[in-house]
């Protein structure tokens, strides 16, 4: 007597639904960072993707269920498409994670929004500001920050860590003098292409000078703390660049006195 043993369809649809939503979400991220789709084109294939994950989640384990009880063949399609339907829907998980852990905003700042004002490009998403109250709970490092340092010093120091973060400059505006004002609006993007503009403002104070920090996002209504986190790193990285520079340098907080020799050549040289 000959026994047909058959292989679970369910097995076999889990698997390759599991092999599409692979692609259907990794080909949208590369897409959206390159800037080859709208991040509204990509919000809908990652929701696309999700479901197709989920439906490839939900076949394999029933066909693990059924395969346990009749013994039919599948074990080899339904283990491998319900490891990679799990590895598709982690980031969805951790975005739900992020959204529950962090305040609903979009834009965090750590003064009056009127003196950190965005570039052009980033007006088109509704602001979702945070406020001071919030800021001060879910992100306590997020502060102003008054440096030793003249406005000027301040802002090359600024650039440089800038450049080390790797973002674009956008606007950049160096005071004109030791005690003026300055501003930088530079772009980072997300590693799955999500894209938040950076304001510094910096103004000179009598012993030295001070800087503010505004990140908002440029394409979506809830940023999961991004802003708030980048603002407290980035200000304690700007700290211990300050500690560092004064330490190795003990003499760039004194202001820089003219000389009488330097005062008098200009009027000798006209003689």
């Amino acid at each position: 007597m000959r026994i047909l043993i058959r292989t679970s369809r369910s097995a076999i649809w889990s698997r390759r639904l599991a092999s599409l939503a692979l692609p259907l979400l990794i080909i949208p991220i590369i897409l959206h960072r390159s800037d080859l789709i709208e991040t509204t084109t990509f919000h809908t294939t990652e929701i696309l993707g999700f479901l197709v994950a989920l439906s490839a989640l939900l076949l394999s384990l029933l066909a693990l269920a059924r395969l346990w009880h009749t013994g039919d063949q599948g074990w080899g399609r339904a283990v491998p498409a319900l490891l990679i339907s799990l590895i598709c829907l982690a980031p969805f998980a951790w975005v739900a994670t992020q959204a529950l852990a962090t305040p609903e905003t979009n834009d965090v700042a750590t003064a009056n929004r009127a003196f950190l004002p965005l570039a052009p490009q980033a007006s088109a998403v509704s602001r979702n500001p945070l406020s001071d109250e919030l800021r001060e709970a879910a992100f306590p490092n997020a502060t102003r920050r008054d440096y030793p340092l003249n406005a000027q010093q301040i802002y090359d120091l600024l650039i440089a860590l800038i450049d080390e973060q790797g973002w674009d400059l956008i606007i950049e505006r160096r005071p004109g003098t030791a005690d003026g004002t300055g501003q930088i609006n530079a772009r980072a993007t997300h590693l799955l292409g999500w894209q938040d503009q950076i304001v510094l403002a910096i103004r000179g104070l009598p012993e030295g000078a001070r800087v503010d920090m505004r990140s908002a996002s440029v394409d979506r209504a809830q940023d999961l703390g991004a802003n708030g986190q980048r603002i407290e790193q980035f200000l304690g990285t700007v700290d211990t660049a300050v500690t560092s520079l004064i330490r190795d340098n003990p003499n760039i907080t004194q202001p820089v006195i003219e000389s009488e020799d330097d005062a008098l050549a200009p009027e000798e040289a006209t003689q």
